[in-house]
């Protein structure tokens, strides 16, 4: 049995809406914080993994400011990495969490590696889903699966956007035809992901002014953003995650994964960007496994600080296995 709760938590003078579900009884789990991607885009999509709950973790999500359930505030400084990283560490104090796992998808990701190089009390673990380390990488990256898309696609978006029609019909269908094969591959699409696109459709201003017009366009304040040089800081143990037809592709998250010490690297067969919900067993069960593993070595070495649970790598640099059916 599971319980759950909403509430608003006053950061910085502005309304941050949060959600709790947990299993009835208390456990000896740490919480599990989920971090939304986007940047822009709320957290219904990420309800899926409040199956965890059922394993005795409780699951913590929120919609960041600007997004979502949360206050709007029409404030530039506001969208900055740093000010993101300062209300990640404000819900966890308010909500009295003292040591917890850190779940990012996406640009969630890249808040969790930003909130762990900023020593954010608790994080005990990290996991980071369809996740960067580089921008300009990323980039790159998507550029070379839009160069690969069938040329009719291509053809409409090439015209669209010299035009500076991207807003029309016929360009945002286009734009579908690299979400079905990059973003998510369902049909339909989950209702919660519908969900949560359309609240982002209302409001893009984070999205705009972080990223851009689309993933093909960068032109934000994350144009330029690259951690890739201070992975090896990072102690925590780490489950990097990645699908293969993901925009944030397996070079993108091997990458990610040889730069952190204490780091594993699944990589889930015939998956995309939104891998726990296009294999959403396989996926929850990864996440139980990780997670139980850090608790259990962290409770055979009591001496390490409850802010930091390293564990230690596996042989190598780290561990890599597929996922999924073969194709």
């Amino acid at each position: 049995m599971t319980i759950s709760s909403e509430q608003f938590l006053s950061i910085d003078g502005h309304l941050v809406w949060t959600r709790r579900v947990g299993p009835a009884t208390q456990t000896n789990r740490w919480p599990v914080v989920l971090l939304h991607g986007g940047p822009g885009v709320p957290s219904d999509y990420l309800e899926p993994l409040e199956q965890l709950a059922a394993d005795g973790h409780e699951l913590i999500r929120y919609d960041q400011r600007g997004c979502g359930r949360s206050d709007h505030p029409d404030d530039p400084a506001l969208l900055k990495v740093e000010s993101f990283v300062a209300e990640l560490a404000q819900v966890c104090s308010a909500l009295g969490l003292e040591r917890f796992h850190l779940y990012g998808q996406s640009w969630g990701g890249m808040l969790a590696l930003e909130a762990a190089l900023a020593g954010v009390p608790g994080v005990a673990s990290l996991v980071l889903s369809n996740t960067p380390a580089s921008m300009p990488i990323w980039a790159a990256e998507t550029g070379r699966l839009r160069r690969e898309l069938p040329a009719e696609i291509l053809a409409v978006l090439n015209s669209h956007e010299q035009a500076g029609t991207t807003n029309s019909s016929a360009y945002q269908e286009a734009l579908m035809g690299f979400y079905r094969r990059h973003v998510c591959r369902l049909d339909p699409w989950p209702e919660c992901l519908w969900r949560s696109f359309r609240a982002m459709e209302q409001d893009p201003r984070v999205y705009q002014a972080m990223c851009g017009p689309n993933e093909f366009m960068i032109t934000g304040s994350l144009k330029h953003w690259d951690v890739t040089e201070r992975l090896g800081t990072i102690q925590q143990p780490t489950l990097v995650i990645g699908g293969e037809y993901d925009e944030a592709t397996p070079m993108i998250t091997e990458a990610l994964h040889r730069g952190i010490p204490h780091s594993e690297w699944v990589v889930f067969k015939d998956a995309s960007h939104l891998t726990h919900l296009e294999q959403p067993d396989a996926y929850l069960r990864l996440l139980s496994g990780f997670f139980t593993k850090v608790e259990n070595q962290a409770a055979a070495m009591p001496e390490i600080p409850r802010s930091i649970s390293p564990v230690s790598a596996p042989s190598g640099s780290g561990s890599v296995a597929f996922i999924g059916p073969k194709i």
